[in-house]
């Protein structure tokens, strides 16, 4: 995750320079896509089972901590106030664990799509109005710029709009006071793109060459499981994610997949839409 600095451009569309290094997933062939998702299925599975037996004990120590917890709200002894002190920091810890195990069920479960041809601006345009009223807390001004007439693609439309969540939050994370984020569509060669370009702090080309591994962040707390999770999907529907960056500049993650099977009815592109 980009970490924070006084200073960022406001001026996120500009292409970067020849020094910004790309964070490339490569494209992959069909043999080599059925491959991966018979090795996500696998893991899925593990994952799952792995989960229950994490889970259950879990719950039962979240469970009596409730209990001493409100045991210890009664007494008025000074010592023991202090354990209740203790029961709640382990249980906001119990809590983060809680959380960190469900990020990495959806790491593991990315990969099992359901897939229908999807207008692809149509699933950005819905997701920025749900994600409008997060962004104006945070004082993030939302601009989508949406080509209207795009060729459909083959998607899982709940999957996708997680990896929209995962890279609006990895931008909010960046802008901690506002900024710009942008979301533009558009055809190139045979597939549809979309950039998700922010004016935070940047990202440093050492942590560039890390940002897709799993556990890795940058941010306190962060369980470094959000983009590594936005490429596993963006890979099961076969295309490919792209960032360019550098610190003070702001990010543009582009993501580029496959275009469906054109229908009899022609298609013409160009054309400008923005969501309301």
């Amino acid at each position: 995750m980009p970490v924070a600095s006084p200073e960022r451009s406001r001026e996120p569309t500009a292409a970067p320079d020849a020094d910004s290094v790309a964070s490339t997933a490569a494209p992959f062939d069909d043999r080599q896509r059925r491959r991966l998702l018979d090795q996500y299925a696998e893991i899925a599975t593990l994952a799952g089972g792995l989960a229950h037996e994490i889970r259950n004990p879990l719950s039962t120590i979240r469970l009596n901590l409730e209990l001493l917890a409100e045991d210890l709200q009664q007494v008025a002894d000074p010592r023991e106030r202090r354990m209740l002190g203790k029961v709640e920091r382990i249980q906001r810890e119990c809590r983060h664990l809680d959380d960190i195990l469900a990020a990495f069920l959806q790491f593991a479960r990315a990969g099992e799509l359901e897939l229908s041809d999807e207008d692809l601006g149509s699933i950005v345009e819905e997701f920025v109005r749900f994600y409008q009223p997060e962004a104006e807390r945070h004082g993030i001004e939302l601009r989508p710029h949406l080509a209207s007439g795009l060729p459909h693609v083959r998607a899982d439309r709940n999957l996708f709009r997680q990896v929209l969540l995962n890279l609006a939050l990895n931008a909010q994370q960046a802008m901690p006071e506002g900024g710009l984020l942008e979301w533009q569509t558009y055809v190139k060669g045979d597939c549809v793109c979309l950039d998700v370009i922010d004016t935070g702090c940047g990202i440093s080309e050492a942590a560039r060459a890390k940002l897709f591994q799993v556990f890795f962040s940058t941010r306190p707390g962060g369980n470094g499981l959000g983009l590594p999770t936005v490429r596993k999907i963006i890979e099961a529907h076969g295309g490919t994610i792209q960032c360019d960056s550098e610190p003070g500049r702001g990010t543009r993650f582009t993501i580029s997949l496959p275009a469906a099977p054109r229908s009899d009815l022609a298609m013409e592109h160009g054309t400008s839409r923005t969501a309301g």
